[in-house]
């Protein structure tokens, strides 16, 4: 995604880091860049606002759930491979992700 246009923080780096920017886990130097970028790409700006949507209604919807421990781990341990550039394998996914029974055919 990209307006076209240069900007000094590409459109690539400012989405490949936005979920940080989101969770205010990136340096202040690194979040006022992005900023800047904001005001300058619209499409940007909406990737922003719609991510912080869903952010939001996740927290409001699931905030209080507990997590288990072991999925957390499971489910970081994916998150810094794909960071790291691994690929991960669709079996190993789906292994991490709760699973609810097929319902039951209706006759």
């Amino acid at each position: 995604m990209s307006c076209g246009e240069p900007h000094e923080t590409d459109c690539s780096e400012v989405l490949d880091h936005l979920y940080e920017f989101l969770d205010n886990e990136m340096p202040d130097s690194d979040c006022t860049k992005f900023e800047v970028h904001f005001e300058e790409c619209s499409p940007c700006l909406e990737k922003y606002g719609l991510e912080q949507a869903v952010k939001k209604l996740v927290k409001r919807c699931c905030g209080s759930d507990d997590v288990p421990t072991d999925l957390r781990a499971k489910v970081m341990g994916r998150i810094d491979l794909i960071r790291s550039g691994h690929l991960v394998p669709e079996q190993e996914v789906t292994a991490i992700l709760p699973t609810t029974p097929a319902p039951a055919p209706q006759e």
